[in-house]
């Protein structure tokens, strides 16, 4: 699970250095080999009782020669270099083989993060069956570890493995620039991660001057894509903004506009439902002309109410019975019911009755209106 209150590692160093080699390749290939000496590698490791040299270059390794540690080696080896242009200027590298170098993987606490070699220096012997003075050791920092622990790789030769290939290599002219162990060797082409086992005295004294000015290529070079990238862009972007205020512009009115709208429609929808609400039901006159022509001159109404769409009557009939249907047959009128038992009246002899009706809209009532 991501754990997004741990701490970003973020070295700057390590960055600029990837950035800057990831923009070499823009310069053109003959400048760069002309200011950085980029000629390849000589790797030299022992066979036996030989020394093995390999060339290297962008990945590449062919053998040059097998060498015996004596004059005719050293004579063998002069004659590479006056028939091989690519050697003078190539770097030297001393490589050891399982026989002169072993190592170790230990995991240190974080603590002591930037001052492993130091650390692991105090207490080589109890990592290892060795003591510091009796060997050359270097650290090599892997990547992946455990929460709040360091992985690294401890790299040992023994001092008189390293210091007999440095000498055979002195005897030949040569200066490494590094020396690594053939089962952990160090990316050719790239310095990041490198370790070295050479101690200070023996390593190589690396001229500034070369690497100043393909820094101060690549850095022109960079301040030029960087302009050529952001100018178009804030060219860009003072175009939007402009944009952008008018579209703002825009939208408040059309903000206004849309408030008008909506009370437009709010205004129409309350007034057609007062409309609805008038229409609904037929006019009170309409109503009770509606009744009398129903009712026949037989009967008598004592009492009318009308609320909600409900007609209710009170009156008296020979038949009261009847009036349902007669009611029903308008088409003001539906459900037409008693709301209390029918009673005789003791004098007149009539049915007392009580009915309520639902009145309804006619069909025909709006073009009735309008004619």
């Amino acid at each position: 699970m991501l754990n997004i209150n741990s701490t970003i590692d973020w070295d700057v160093k390590s960055f600029l250095r990837w950035w800057l080699r990831e923009l070499s390749f823009l310069i053109p290939e003959n400048i760069r080999h002309s200011v950085f000496d980029e000629q390849g590698f000589i790797i030299v490791s022992t066979s036996q009782d030989n020394l093995i040299l390999h060339f290297s270059y962008r990945g590449q390794s062919e053998l040059l020669a097998t060498l015996e540690h004596n004059k005719q080696g050293i004579a063998h080896y002069k004659t590479l270099l006056d028939k091989d242009t690519r050697l003078p200027k190539a770097k030297v590298i001393l490589r050891l083989n399982a026989a002169q170098a072993v190592y170790t993987t230990l995991s240190l606490p974080v603590a002591v993060k930037g001052n492993q070699q130091q650390v692991v220096g105090y207490e080589l012997d109890k990592y290892t069956p060795f003591k510091a003075e009796q060997v050359y050791f270097a650290i090599r920092q892997l990547p992946e570890s455990e929460p709040g622990q360091i992985a690294v790789q401890v790299i040992i030769s023994p001092k008189e493995h390293l210091d007999s290939l440095y000498y055979e290599a002195k005897t030949l002219g040569m200066v490494p620039l590094f020396a690594d162990f053939a089962t952990l060797p160090n990316q050719l082409d790239d310095s990041r991660g490198r370790y070295n086992l050479l101690p200070e005295a023996f390593r190589q004294k690396v001229a500034k001057t070369p690497q100043i000015i393909y820094g101060g290529l690549v850095t022109a070079l960079l301040i030029l894509l960087l302009t050529s990238l952001i100018l178009p862009l804030w060219m860009e972007s003072e175009t939007i903004a402009q944009l952008q205020e008018r579209v703002d512009s825009i939208e408040k009115e059309a903000k206004k506009i849309k408030k008008t709208q909506a009370e437009v429609s709010a205004f129409a929808e309350q007034t057609q439902k007062l409309i609805d609400h008038k229409t609904a039901l037929p006019p009170m006159v309409e109503m009770l002309n509606e009744l009398s022509t129903l009712i026949k001159d037989d009967t008598s109404l004592d009492y009318a109410q009308y609320a909600d769409g409900h007609l209710q009557i009170l009156g008296e009939s020979p038949a009261a019975s009847g009036l349902i249907s007669v009611l029903e047959s308008s088409e003001l009128f539906a459900n037409a019911r008693f709301v209390s038992p029918v009673t005789q009246d003791n004098v007149s002899k009539l049915e007392r009755f009580q009915i309520t009706v639902d009145v309804t809209k006619r069909e025909n009532h709006g073009n009735n209106l309008q004619k």
